[in-house]
């Protein structure tokens, strides 16, 4: 089954939104970010057109989060968007697809980060788990949603230490992550 993605994303938001542009320069940058960083891993045989698809949808969540920074408006805490994107997807049939959103937040969170900082999203383990939700949560970490740096690139030293600040399990599964696909 081939799918849109901008058709899904146009359901959920007006292309003339702030919101929109910003989702959709983003996820542009991922997917080609997932793209090549998925030949690194050529041999283990990627499921591109997943990995395409999923990217650009990774983060449709957003619109319902409170981030008005980058024109959205919802009531939920940005964190949620994961979770809230994994809910559309589902209503939507994309299972595969709903765990990406769930799972790519930073290097992915376990249920035991989320307790322990007291996280405003379901205790359970929201690692990535399969080859392309590794990609794709690796990929994201090249980009952010900063409207004036929406098409810059992040430094391996500038997400490394991003992701030092969560602790030493972060830093081991991005080290994990730098290493399994040679970044």
């Amino acid at each position: 089954m081939s799918i849109e993605p901008l058709e899904i994303i146009k359901k959920f938001y007006n292309p003339k939104s702030q919101s929109y542009k910003i989702l959709v320069v983003h996820s542009e940058m991922v997917t080609q970010k997932a793209l090549q960083i998925a030949q690194k891993v050529k041999h283990l045989n990627p499921d591109l057109k997943f990995i395409e698809e999923a990217a650009m949808l990774h983060d449709i969540g957003i619109f319902m989060t409170n981030a008005p920074t980058i024109g959205c408006t919802g009531q939920a805490h940005y964190l949620a968007h994961g979770t809230l994107g994994r809910s559309i997807l589902e209503k939507e049939g994309l299972f595969k697809h709903a765990l990406v959103c769930e799972r790519h937040t930073g290097v992915g969170l376990s249920k035991k980060d989320i307790k322990k900082q007291k996280l405003p999203i379901p205790a359970r383990d929201m690692l990535p788990v399969s080859l392309g939700e590794k990609i794709i949560c690796f990929a994201d970490l090249f980009y952010g949603k900063n409207p004036e740096k929406l098409r810059e690139e992040n430094s391996i030293d500038k997400i490394k230490e991003k992701i030092i600040k969560y602790g030493v399990d972060h830093e081991k599964r991005f080290i994990e992550f730098r290493q399994f696909f040679n970044v």
